[in-house]
């Protein structure tokens, strides 16, 4: 018993010092607004194809290295680098971008009930049985009526309610780019956007599988045409905090069994 009571003050004494870590960092940012993330890397091809020559990969037209001076390209439209001018202008390569419109408006109830109930009865005994039940006195204690040896009574009842409410709505839109085209010309996509006002940093998330034929004119796409999508919306600061409980009832909930 010792040895529990050990280990279970071992493990909160653990736990209070993790969460004390995170109450240094709050600790820091006193004062502070939250600190927006890093923007990453931009995602692009190495080199952009000219005009004239769509089909060249990472190489100049002419086939030399990509690496050119801006000097040497000139200012034609033609020029390596010079973008698409008679091209769909909807999203297609890698390091395109591509608008997201998220709707959502979800609505969501059920309603669960049962009701059981159980009643049983029994009764047993023995009036006569050649003279036998004469001998019931001597091996059974209470000196039992023979007529009424056995008489068992039960019930059980349950009833269970259950009712699920919930209702969502998110309305934003968001410039995602394409971080990869798979070998069927799906592409991969991925979008964040940060806002901050204030102390309060709102984040959007948008990740997933979009197909080119359901972008539309406007190189737009709603997020249910998204496969595998990930939409996170989320954010930090001070209302965040004072919406969460403290560390140390986190941890009490999370430990007392009772």
């Amino acid at each position: 018993m010792n040895k529990r009571l050990a280990a279970l003050t071992c493990a909160l004494l653990s736990a209070s010092l993790l969460a004390g870590c995170g109450s240094v960092g709050r600790l820091k940012n006193v004062g502070k607004a939250p600190k927006m993330s890093d923007p990453g890397a931009p995602v692009a091809p190495r080199i952009e194809p000219s005009l004239g020559n769509h089909a060249s990969g990472d190489r100049a037209p002419d086939g030399s290295d990509p690496k050119v001076a801006e000097a040497d390209r000139g200012a034609s439209l033609f020029r390596t680098g010079g973008g698409a001018f008679f091209r769909d202008q909807r999203a297609s390569r890698v390091g395109d971008i591509v608008t997201i419109r998220i709707n959502i408006a979800d609505n969501a109830q059920v309603a669960n009930s049962t009701t059981r109930t159980r009643n049983g009865s029994e009764g047993g005994g023995i009036a006569a049985l050649l003279g036998l039940e004469s001998q019931i006195g001597k091996v059974l204690p209470g000196n039992p009526d023979p007529g009424n040896l056995v008489s068992t009574n039960s019930k059980s009842s349950a009833v269970g309610v259950g009712n699920t409410t919930r209702s969502e709505q998110i309305n934003m839109t968001v410039a995602a780019t394409v971080i990869g085209v798979l070998p069927n010309g799906n592409l991969a996509i991925r979008g964040k956007q940060e806002v901050r006002v204030n102390f309060e940093l709102r984040e959007l998330v948008v990740s997933g599988v979009i197909r080119p034929e359901d972008i539309a004119r406007d190189n737009s796409i709603r997020h249910s045409q998204i496969a595998e999508a990930r939409i996170s919306y989320g954010g930090r600061g001070q209302l965040t905090d004072a919406q969460q409980a403290r560390w140390g009832q986190q941890i009490y909930d999370a430990l007392f069994p009772f």
